[in-house]
């Protein structure tokens, strides 16, 4: 069976998707950036969620990528409104954030001698987000291997699934109290819990988290 890498920051959707591969290879690993976000909770428990699936994770610094972008998650600003250079997009939008990741995967892919990559890219619930639509994650693959000769995989579990679904993969996957318990997607960093998960309940990413949870206890 092939190798499989997982692009993974310790949130809930990725988090479901390490589930996931854990489930179909044998051979996975995690890969993970400090990219420079305001909030290191999310990679802390990253590191706590891989160990306890046992999947090898590494951690890469990029916290330069910070000083390159404007996005209401690298510096100051309310993610509640719009962003400063584009008020088409939410101000936690980090302009080519999905596109590096995806591009330092890829080189990380060929380096493990991997041929699949993972990632809980979703265009069902993005929140705005353009680089979480199938159409430029397929793009962005197809003109990696073109650049590099290579024929890597990317595979997407949630791009069609609704939050309330990807509870509902999690729980099918054995790791819903995993994603419950320990993942965290809070823009603003709070750890606190509750029965949808871990976060404050009032920023963007909390209120989708929730609803889709209300949702998925009534399927």
């Amino acid at each position: 069976m092939d190798k499989a890498v997982v692009i993974f920051s310790g949130g809930q959707d990725s988090t479901t998707c390490l589930g996931w591969a854990k489930n179909r290879y044998e051979d996975l690993e995690g890969i993970s950036f400090n990219y420079g976000q305001r909030h290191h909770v999310e990679t802390d428990q990253a590191k706590i969620i891989a160990d306890k699936l046992g999947v090898p994770l590494t951690l890469f610094d990029i916290s330069f990528y910070s000083k390159m972008v404007i996005s209401a998650l690298t510096g100051e600003g309310n993610v509640n409104l719009p962003h400063e250079d584009n008020h088409q997009l939410p101000a936690s939008f980090v302009p080519n954030r999905n596109a590096l990741f995806i591009l330092l995967a890829h080189s990380f892919a060929q380096t493990k001698k991997a041929k699949v990559l993972i990632g809980g890219f979703c265009q069902t619930d993005f929140s705005g987000y353009p680089d979480c639509r199938e159409t430029f994650t397929e793009l962005m693959l197809k003109s990696l291997n073109l650049g590099s000769d290579q024929h890597i995989e990317l595979k997407t579990p949630l791009m069609h699934l609704s939050k309330a679904e990807t509870f509902k993969l999690a729980q099918q996957e054995g790791i819903l109290d995993l994603v419950i318990r320990d993942s965290h997607t809070c823009y603003e960093g709070s750890p606190a819990a509750n029965d949808w998960g871990r976060g404050c309940g009032n920023c963007p990413a909390c209120l989708l988290r929730k609803k889709g949870y209300l949702e998925f206890i009534q399927l």
